[in-house]
């Protein structure tokens, strides 16, 4: 094991992280950027979930087996456990936050043990790393610690936000509206009372099942980019309680769910809505069903 004391000697090569953006879970959504950078790492960090999640390391070492041709190196460690009990914002917040140095603390011990200087290390994040996820506060954090010295760069991939409408085949925004990006504990506390679209992600409370009969439309999501994929798009009011049904089922199923959704005023018109895509009718299928 290194001494932290030693980490930052002069003349050390410096350490080097790349931050890379996978996509929402296909394979093809790695952009040529994303699977540059994978080349150029000597070693890949997971934080696994469990046993519930296992399914999600096997996607990144999928990933990782199409697009590198060569030997590489994993590194897993588990997440920390995290409060999610909380409905109180800052009793909600701090949770997080101790969450986030708890992780923190890991992926410090991984840098200073596994990865030598001179080394590129890599993070492979689901969607993209710019948007709710937190790897780029924990690397602030511990290079705020001063314990070990690294450069790092991040390289954006496709969310689950631009799956998803992609997959219905619509846009985020309509012409000369806004659009909101929001968890769905905040759509919890009040809904926007203004023009504007909203996104809505981690959702483990069905919030929209609370917003029927305002006239809204819905293009919902889950497992967006794998074999698991389910979509259903149309008005809330008739949809809601299908969403919810499926959301049950698929939870049973796989023992976790992640889900994302686009809310936005009825449409006038099948034009000004987007058809929904194949398959987005409540039926469950794959990305290319």
């Amino acid at each position: 094991m290194a001494d932290k004391a030693d980490m930052a000697h002069a003349g050390e090569a410096p350490r080097h992280i790349l931050v890379i953006g996978m996509g929402a879970g296909d394979p093809d959504h790695l952009t040529l950027a994303a699977v540059k950078a994978m080349r150029r790492a000597d070693v890949f960090f997971v934080l696994g979930k469990g046993k519930e999640k296992e399914s999600l390391t096997r996607l990144r070492r999928d990933i990782l087996d199409e697009h590198l041709t060569g030997p590489y190196r994993v590194v897993e460690a588990g997440d920390p456990w995290r409060d999610r009990t909380q409905d109180d914002a800052a009793r909600y917040t701090s949770a997080v936050h101790d969450w986030r140095h708890r992780r923190a603390d890991i992926c410090e011990r991984l840098i200073i043990e596994e990865l030598a200087p001179g080394q590129c290390g890599a993070f492979l994040v689901w969607g993209d790393p710019a948007l709710y996820d937190s790897t780029l506060a924990i690397l602030d954090d511990i290079r705020g610690r001063g314990t070990v010295e690294f450069g790092h760069e991040v390289i954006p991939g496709i969310s689950s936000v631009s799956a998803l409408a992609a997959r219905h085949r619509v846009t985020l925004n309509q012409v000369g509206r806004p659009i909101h990006i929001t968890p769905g504990r905040r759509l919890a506390q009040g809904f926007p009372e203004d023009d504007g679209d909203i996104v809505v992600m981690l959702d483990g409370h069905e919030t929209f099942a609370h917003l029927t009969g305002r006239g809204l439309w819905i293009h919902w999501g889950a497992y967006i980019g794998t074999p698991d994929e389910i979509l259903v798009s149309g008005p809330l009011d008739e949809v809601a309680d299908e969403i919810s049904r499926l959301r049950a089922e698929a939870r049973e199923r796989h023992g976790w769910i992640m889900d994302t959704y686009l809310l936005r005023q009825a449409p006038r018109d099948e034009e000004t809505a987007g058809r929904p895509a194949d398959g987005a009718d409540g039926s469950v299928g794959g990305p290319l069903g």
